[in-house]
């Protein structure tokens, strides 16, 4: 890969789940000239109560395309069953090959606090895949060289914004996606399988609208600017992963991003 190449990873654990909490960040990078790429880790197999599980596959795996080929990012197939995301060896190695194979920069995944353990254990495969990356003895499936560049590691927000004990959490870094708010909808709306089922297990009638509304409270979330719709992150720590702290998502997208949390670089008696 070329040293000039930037690139972004957006992993969630369903399709959609990008979609939901990552999407608006995603666009505005990759119109900053990063190439976008787009996983989620599950087949959704089990989408549906009605139809056929192969079928339920067949028609997420589509929309998941259809999504991803709005802003043409490039798309990287499931590796895992609904409820069968755990924190074990082959997952692990899966995971570090495409980590290997794309080289991202920046990586968008899941937080880790949330309402179910797919999207908990798809942020925990990545950490490890993004720390592995380097190492030459850990041999991923397929088998893929190390790489050693820097990645910089940014979890989303929880559905919602709350986590499993319904605490509200309060993102460390907003980006202001106003501007991208009709692409997010437009990517999220490939998948239209979703609208039943999530209504009939969420209690989620409109996805679109939940999806606006929970934008529109991490906004709010941030008095200090007055932005209608924004996306949170939260850092993971660099030790590992850079050589050096950073924060190249405020650096690339500058006035978009907000950051509340005061530069921490320092030595601390904890560390």
């Amino acid at each position: 890969m070329s040293a000039e190449k930037k690139t972004v990873f957006a992993v969630g654990a369903h399709p959609d789940d990008v979609e939901f909490n990552m999407a608006g960040t995603l666009v505005l990078l990759a119109q900053a000239g990063y190439e976008p790429h787009m996983m989620n880790v599950s087949r959704s197999n089990l989408d549906s109560n009605e139809l056929p599980e192969e079928e339920v596959v067949r028609i997420r795996r589509r929309e998941a395309e259809n999504s991803a080929a709005v802003i043409q990012a490039v798309y990287h197939p499931p590796i895992a069953d609904d409820l069968m995301i755990f924190y074990e060896n082959s997952l692990l190695r899966r995971m570090t090959a495409i980590v290997r194979e794309i080289q991202p920069t920046i990586v968008l995944l899941p937080s880790l606090t949330d309402y179910m353990e797919d999207h908990t254990n798809t942020a925990r495969l990545v950490i490890t895949a993004c720390f592995s990356r380097a190492m030459k003895h850990y041999t991923s499936i397929p088998p893929r060289d190390p790489t050693a560049q820097d990645v910089y590691l940014y979890h989303a927000q929880p559905h919602t914004n709350r986590d499993g004990m319904r605490n509200l959490i309060v993102p460390e870094l907003f980006v202001d996606i106003s501007s991208v708010m009709e692409t997010k909808l437009q990517m999220l709306g490939c998948h239209e399988s979703q609208r039943q089922w999530l209504d009939e297990t969420q209690g989620m009638d409109n996805y679109l609208e939940s999806m606006r509304q929970s934008s529109a409270e991490v906004a709010r979330l941030n008095p200090a600017c007055s932005w209608r719709y924004a996306e949170g992150f939260r850092q993971h720590r660099h030790v590992g992963f850079s050589a050096e702290d950073g924060n190249p998502l405020a650096d690339i997208l500058g006035d978009k991003v907000h950051c509340t949390r005061a530069d921490d670089s320092a030595p601390r008696g904890d560390a």
